[in-house]
């Protein structure tokens, strides 16, 4: 049974030493209180998630100045929690009797008041930890569009998201995950327009969590996604709050965890993976235009080095004479065939990837020249690789970073190396069962019970307005109906020249 609180300053902070602990950031600041007859009070805080210039200012000096509200008879008349409520100068106060409720508040960067004879203790709201000001997105750079990004504080975080959606309807509901770090989780939707079925299954996921710790939000990602053994990525994350907005316009629910500037939206399509908010920013035949060259980039990411493999070693006939003359003239005397010199490549490429993230930033751009220019040429020049083979995984390369989202360019990036080694081993028939299956494969995803390659598959004919097209906002009258949305009308009735 939890030890209740005793009123006596003693107990009770012995009880939060045994329990916190008494390091060199957790304070116990004994005071006296004139207005109570002298009595001795207790504050609780820990260094550094508090902010001090506001405990001196709103709370110990109210507290300690002698009769601030009047005379102990007057004192006296009123009970001691409206006494604490009209003294202290903090918008947050909460009285508590329950140990946990205190100890959790005092670990999340709270202050808590204890008065001796009082059996209960006052959690007073006066966070104020070091955070990064709001800056430029660093992974999700865009021409045009607002220039802000979430941050790792959960605060900042929502009001990003308030600013642009004045709905009443806006919610942001709490909640706490993990066991040790008690992560805080802000579920974000808006009432009457997300699905409630979808809403009612993701609050069921998150309910089923059981973990010690959330470090980051892909944590509660792996944990509540369907499939969870597949590489595609069934949730989107995103540290532009435009992208978020516009998800949650859409019925669509964000999840923002605590401590990372990476929000989750879902459910998610395959499709949203290749768009882009400058898709929103100009004109939509310049959207369009740019979905469509993302979708070339994704299958020259995924089957340029497996083409080369499969035309030199097994189709050269569907090459021009000419050409097949010049990539064979070019591989005499290479000791490795097409195949291991296309996997050495792809291999070192993703080496010096690797190489060029984890080094400083003036560094990694070296490794990147260096094993790009010179490390390239040198091969070809002392015959180890074929000229054509370096532009084939060049090309591939390049096209991966055309992707939006970091996650899908790390997933098509992986997939290169099945595609590869099922072309080597049985050609252009051994590349089309590969993309045949991954497409089958994707067919089959579910993200939150929302159909992955959904709207071509389940073909749904609205939707297409903004997949692989983006039409003009006139035409866009209606929500996607992958998220089945209560209020499927965005445009009530037409606007602008349709013509």
């Amino acid at each position: 049974m939890e030890q209740k609180i005793s009123g006596d300053l003693r107990k009770d902070e012995q009880y939060l030493i045994t329990t916190i602990g008494q390091g060199l950031d957790t304070q116990y600041r004994h005071l006296l209180i004139p207005a109570l007859d002298s009595c001795s009070a207790l504050i609780v805080y820990i260094k550094g998630l508090i902010n001090i210039t506001e405990l001196e200012d709103a709370i110990i000096r109210p507290l300690t100045v002698p009769n601030r509200i009047g005379t102990e008879k007057r004192v006296k008349k009123i009970t001691l929690p409206d006494f604490i409520k009209s003294s202290l100068f903090i918008a947050g106060i909460k009285p508590s009797q329950n140990w946990t409720e205190i100890c959790d508040a005092i670990v999340s960067g709270n202050s808590v008041l204890f008065i001796d004879k009082y059996p209960g203790a006052f959690i007073l709201a006066n966070t104020g930890w070091e955070s990064r000001t709001i800056s430029e997105p660093t992974s999700e750079v865009e021409i045009r569009g607002p220039k802000d990004s979430f941050v790792e504080d959960l605060v900042p975080n929502m009001a990003l998201i308030r600013r642009r959606i004045r709905d009443y309807g806006l919610r942001f509901e709490a909640m706490r995950l993990g066991d040790r770090t008690k992560t805080d989780i802000a579920l974000v939707y808006i009432e009457g327009l997300t699905n409630d079925e979808i809403l009612t299954e993701l609050r069921t996921r998150l309910g089923k969590i059981k973990i010690d710790a959330i470090i980051a939000s892909n944590t509660i990602e792996e944990l509540i996604e369907d499939s969870k053994y597949s590489i595609f990525p069934k949730m989107l994350r995103t540290e532009r709050p435009d992208k978020a907005t516009a998800a949650l316009l859409e019925g669509r629910i964000v999840l923002i965890a605590d401590n990372t500037p990476f929000v989750v939206i879902a459910p998610t399509i395959f499709w949203h993976f290749l768009q882009s908010p400058t898709d929103y920013y100009e004109k939509y035949i310049l959207g369009t235009f740019w979905r469509w060259i993302r979708l070339l980039a994704m299958f020259l990411a995924v089957s340029s080095s497996s083409a080369y493999v499969l035309l030199t070693s097994f189709h050269q006939e569907m090459l021009p004479t000419s050409l097949a003359l010049k990539i064979a003239a070019d591989r005499q005397g290479v000791p490795f065939p097409a195949a291991i010199e296309a996997f050495i490549m792809e291999i070192l490429l993703e080496v010096m990837n690797e190489a060029g993230l984890r080094l400083p930033k003036a560094l990694g751009q070296t490794v990147s020249i260096v094993g790009t220019l010179v490390i390239g040429q040198a091969a070809v020049q002392a015959g180890l690789i074929g000229p054509a083979l370096v532009i084939a995984v060049a090309t591939g390369a390049i096209a991966s970073y055309a992707i939006p989202s970091f996650a899908m360019s790390n997933t098509i990036r992986l997939l290169r190396f099945p595609v590869l080694l099922s072309s080597a081993l049985f050609g252009i028939f051994g590349y089309l069962g590969a993309i045949i299956f991954m497409t089958l494969y994707l067919i089959s995803l579910r993200s939150l019970g929302t159909p992955y390659y959904s709207p071509i598959s389940p073909y749904q004919k609205d939707p297409q307005k903004d997949t692989l097209l983006r039409a003009p906002y006139t035409e866009m009258k209606k929500r996607p109906e992958t998220t089945r949305p209560q209020d499927s009308v965005r445009q009530p009735g037409s606007s602008g020249n349709n013509n």
